[in-house]
């Protein structure tokens, strides 16, 4: 479903990435790892299509995310980090005007009928009439979550998907990420190595713009502490 060759991204004198090449099948959750600056965000803006690289090859389903941007991206569902809204309109509001923006859904019946859905799977049925500005950050982040849903995309791509919500939150958060990687392919980016650990089959490790590891959690831990054996691979001097 993901096919990255020889993928390399300078910004003047500096290397951002260098060379990395990985696939990632149809259903695999995959984490990708990183200190900041390691090159983990260049990589998910590549993905998206949001910048291009300077060298190498990016497929999205078949489709080249440079030369056929526009067919790659609609199977890309993204998560930002910080989601964008605005405030003054209602949950199914923007959701609607985010199924236009993705053109997708344009008999009004089936697109409201598409919202319902999402706004019932990602726990959003009870607050989708209310003005985004009023929700918690929780359920702020459950928009934008249902938002990276609109159109049934085959790839979802999750930027610090649970970053500031309160444990609870965390947990139906990381429900929804297994429960997408039963029938489409997930990325997720995180600092919080447990986790990495808990949602996903498979982890990618970037360090100063290199990929160094690409293995199950399990497999890379040896049963024991994933955060302990990331921080041998990177070369974290204070690691123990």
């Amino acid at each position: 479903m993901i096919d990255v060759k020889n993928l390399t991204k300078r910004y003047g004198d500096k290397t951002a990435l260098d060379n990395i090449s990985f696939s990632i099948d149809s259903g695999e959750v995959v984490g990708l790892l990183g200190l900041n600056g390691a090159g983990k965000t260049t990589t998910m803006n590549i993905l998206t299509g949001y910048i291009s690289a300077t060298g190498g090859d990016v497929s999205i389903g078949g489709f080249d995310i440079a030369s056929e941007s526009s067919s790659a991206k609609r199977l890309i569902g993204y998560l930002p980090e910080l989601p964008a809204f605005y405030p003054e309109i209602r949950v199914c509001e923007h959701l609607d005007f985010i199924c236009g923006l993705k053109g997708v859904f344009k008999d009004k019946k089936k697109r409201v009928e598409h919202i319902e859905e999402i706004c019932t799977r990602v726990g959003l049925a009870d607050v989708q009439n209310r003005m985004i500005r009023n929700l918690s950050k929780g359920y702020k982040q459950r928009v934008g979550f249902a938002q990276a849903l609109i159109g049934n995309p085959k790839v979802m791509i999750l930027d610090e998907p649970t970053a500031g919500l309160d444990p609870s939150q965390i947990i139906e958060i990381r429900s929804l990420i297994k429960e997408c990687g039963k029938d489409r392919t997930v990325i997720v980016s995180s600092h919080i190595l447990s986790e990495i650990q808990s949602v996903c089959s498979r982890v990618i490790v970037i360090n100063e713009g290199k990929l160094v590891a690409d293995d199950s959690p399990d497999t890379l831990s040896g049963g024991g502490s994933l955060e302990e054996v990331f921080m041998q691979i990177i070369g974290y001097g204070g690691a123990s």
